[in-house]
């Protein structure tokens, strides 16, 4: 039997160990409080994230990270992406740790630039994690936690540096509701996951105030442009935005009130300032960070993105929220 590691407590990282579970792995989360952990190995249950949701038997748990990675075949990485690097930077302090992470196959789940760096977290899991660049990939798509506890049916692309790892990534994944589909895009998959949680708070910021299907479509639409701008500029491939890891994850994201990125966008669009909006949602949406980096990013390779500035100035510089309509409007006329 296959033993995984994943890296993280929280709401996506503990359903996904269900994944793993569901596909034949036995697997050991991870996570930063004993008493999550405890309550995962004793119940069987995570009700901080989770409710009364009961896991399944092959799902253990434990705070020592360390534990959490010894022995493991591979190691699946759910942190949110702003602290993550201070996260792993942390772990090689301890014993055991300090060559980072294990030489082995790592999927990452987490959807984010960093800010500060730019990186991309495949970037970071190198840099700080100590992880091998050739055995590291990750995964994007449709992919909304609620459902995906619920054994919903839904598709994911893994991306690797090769084909054969992609495949035994894909391997860890294979759970009856779970289809994944294959890809050596790294960079474009990255891109796409990342910036979509920004053109979803552009929308249901539209959303929130008033706007209807024509508006959210309109965003939807050219947010994609952007999102498929900046991809290519870094050498992502432009049939990648187009799939599952682009389109798809940008449409469920966008239109799910089950998207934390799209709830904070509703509450802004309702007239909450980012603080109370991001209290309202109660959990982290990577979409704020996410848009501040991005937008550094594409200022540095001459990439535009009008929507993705358009939350950035509301979110940093206290603009008005109906910018995220503007930001559609205001361009001159050109081809599409």
């Amino acid at each position: 039997m296959t033993r995984l590691a994943v890296l993280g407590g929280g709401s996506w990282g503990t359903t996904f160990a269900q994944v793993l579970a569901d596909s034949g792995a036995q697997v050991t989360l991870w996570a930063r409080r004993e008493e999550v952990a405890r309550e995962i190995r004793e119940e069987h249950r995570n009700r901080t994230y989770l409710g009364g949701h009961r896991l399944p038997a092959e799902v253990t748990a434990t705070s020592s990270v360390a534990e959490a990675v010894d022995g493991a075949d591979g190691i699946v990485v759910a942190l949110p992406a702003q602290s993550l690097r201070p996260t792993l930077t942390g772990w090689r302090q301890l014993p055991g740790l300090s060559q980072g992470l294990p030489s082995v196959p790592v999927l990452s789940l987490v959807k984010g630039i960093e800010r500060g760096t730019d990186s991309r977290i495949s970037e970071v899991l190198v840099a700080a994690g100590g992880a091998r660049r050739e055995l590291v990939g990750v995964l994007s798509g449709p992919n909304l936690s609620a459902e995906i506890l619920q054994r919903r049916p839904c598709g994911s692309v893994i991306a690797a540096p090769t084909q054969d790892l992609a495949h035994l990534l894909a391997g860890w994944c294979h759970a009856p509701y779970l289809r994944a589909y294959t890809s050596t895009d790294v960079v474009g998959v990255e891109i796409a996951g990342a910036v979509k949680n920004v053109i979803a708070i552009a929308v249901g910021a539209a959303t929130g105030l008033g706007h209807g299907h024509n508006t959210t479509a309109s965003l939807i639409t050219r947010g994609l442009a952007e999102i498929t701008r900046l991809g290519v500029a870094l050498a992502g491939r432009p049939e990648t935005f187009a799939g599952l890891a682009g389109m798809g994850d940008l449409v469920a994201t966008c239109a799910s009130p089950l998207s934390r990125n799209h709830r904070l966008g509703l509450a802004l669009g309702s007239g909450l300032d980012v603080e109370a909006a991001t209290a309202q949602v109660g959990q982290t949406a990577e979409g704020v960070a996410t848009a501040r980096a991005v937008d550094d990013l594409a200022g540095r390779l001459g990439v535009e993105m009008p929507i993705t500035r358009a939350v950035v100035d509301v979110v940093d510089h206290d603009a008005g929220i109906e910018q995220v309509t503007t930001a559609l409007l205001s361009r001159s006329v050109r081809p599409e």
